[in-house]
């Protein structure tokens, strides 16, 4: 069956869901068969359900149950449209412009998907994703997502926290890091065959975060988003989520997880380090060299001139649960 889990940073669902949609919802959980049935979560959009009949998605295999766990982020916000989430995007390896990814990812195809998890670890472990969606139990997490070109959405994530999956492989204690890697498929990426494309990045894209910060509870790895199997455009079919940091920390289409002893490169830090740190954790006291953090335009429904500027807070107001990672570091050199 579907569980109401209170967490700290909760708010009710009606606080940020536009009302119909939240008594939608509410409709559907009370027509819910037990655990085990097909479910649904309603929503619009360009992309296939998991339990809808189109044998192409592959994720319908998983035959479930969600495990419902809405955590809305800390302020009355009204969702982000979905299509406006699935079509302004920055995924480089479909182009630079914002609705490039959309419009070159329409024969990408994330199935089957295996990843990796190695590294520091005393059980390494190649992994088929469907199995692992079968198996975890799969939260819906509202969250704020903060891109470091300072506009910002509101997103429905559906996934499971990092942490439960890295505990799979026991990781060792000289393991310090955690490094990621997106897939490495010109023939399906065209950005990583053309540098014009692609915007000149040295593929395959990786990331990385500090052991503490990949294991904190609001770390989040989304197999969907709005009810439904991620589209190719937003990090098909695996991607992270951590929300207290620019978006471009949120690496997709991962295929590699590594334990790591040093401090991992990252794409963005080497291409620009002076722009673009490790850390990455929003902070709209320490401006981007060519623009101010101090604020963020929502993306929503209205014209470029229209959206909303609203302030920016520290660690895009998830302060109260990742604060004690930085305890006495400078944010404004370690940024």
């Amino acid at each position: 069956m579907w569980l109401k889990i209170k967490r700290d940073w909760e708010e009710p669902e009606s606080a940020v869901t536009p009302e119909a949609l939240f008594k939608q919802r509410r409709n559907i959980i009370k027509g819910l068969a037990v655990a085990g049935s097909a479910a649904a979560l309603p929503g619009v959009g360009q992309a296939a359900s998991w339990f809808g009949s189109d044998e192409d998605d592959k994720a319908a295999l998983v035959r479930k149950a969600l495990t419902k766990t809405d955590i809305p982020p800390l302020h009355k916000d009204a969702l982000t449209p979905e299509s406006k989430a699935t079509s302004h995007n920055n995924f480089y390896e479909f182009g630079t412009g914002k609705n490039d990814p959309l419009r070159n990812s329409r024969e990408f195809n994330p199935h089957p998907w295996t990843f990796t998890i190695d590294g520091l670890v005393e059980q390494p472990l190649t992994l088929d994703l469907d199995e692992v969606m079968a198996s975890m139990a799969l939260e819906q997490r509202i969250y704020r997502l903060r891109c470091v070109e300072a506009w910002s959405m509101v997103i429905p994530w559906v996934g499971f926290s990092l942490s439960e999956l890295l505990k799979k492989v026991k990781p060792l204690s000289s393991a310090r890091y955690v490094a990621f890697e997106t897939l490495y498929d010109p023939e399906q990426m065209p950005g990583q065959k053309s540098p014009f494309i692609g915007g000149g990045i040295d593929y395959p894209y990786v990331e990385g975060l500090r052991l503490d910060e990949a294991m904190n509870p609001l770390t989040f790895l989304a197999v969907g988003m709005y009810g439904k199997t991620l589209p190719a455009q937003n990090g098909a079919p695996l991607r992270l989520v951590v929300p207290w940091k620019y978006g471009f920390k949120s690496i997709k289409s991962i295929v590699r997880i590594r334990f790591v002893e040093n401090m991992p490169p990252t794409t963005w830090n080497l291409l620009a380090p002076h722009e673009y740190g490790f850390y990455a954790n929003v902070n709209p006291q320490v401006d981007h060299p060519r623009w101010s953090q101090a604020s963020e335009r929502r993306i929503d429904d209205a014209g470029l001139l229209g959206r909303k500027r609203i302030p920016t807070e520290l660690f895009n107001g998830y302060g109260k649960q990742v604060a004690h990672l930085y305890k006495g570091m400078d944010l404004s050199r370690y940024f």
